[in-house]
């Protein structure tokens, strides 16, 4: 069994929320239970292109929140997105390194996925909390 990992970061590339599901669910579940909190912050909305949907996009914009999505490719009229912000991915994309360079989280020993959350929230506190 696989699982797909969902975070919200901030600024700096910090974890602050995650959620975790099945590998064969749809990456709008997991933006749906994340992008529900809300926070006043919150100014702009990095994704990937899994998370391209028109729902998505509308909800954001609704609470006034700049989205940066990169389209599908099979999209047919893709939305303009900001390149130069979509270039902060990065950012998270380390955040996911480093995360799975712990060995309990990147082996997956864990067997369930409360065991696995657990143990991607201590590593997370540990790296991004008390190691810096």
């Amino acid at each position: 069994m696989n699982s797909k990992l969902h975070v919200v970061c901030e600024g700096q590339g910090r974890l602050v929320r995650l959620h975790l599901t099945a590998g064969q669910v749809s990456a709008f579940e997991g933006a749906d239970v994340l992008l529900a909190v809300p926070t006043d912050e919150t100014e702009d909305v990095i994704g990937e292109r899994g998370y391209d949907s028109n729902q998505i996009r509308l909800s954001l914009v609704g609470r006034n929140i700049t989205v940066c999505i990169a389209a599908k490719k099979n999209r047919k009229s893709k939305p303009p997105y900001n390149w130069h912000l979509y270039k902060k991915r990065y950012l998270i994309e380390n955040m996911f390194a480093e995360v799975k360079g712990c060995r309990c989280v990147a082996s997956g020993c864990d067997c369930g996925a409360h065991t696995s959350v657990s143990a991607i929230h201590i590593a997370a506190s540990f790296i991004f909390y008390l190691e810096k």
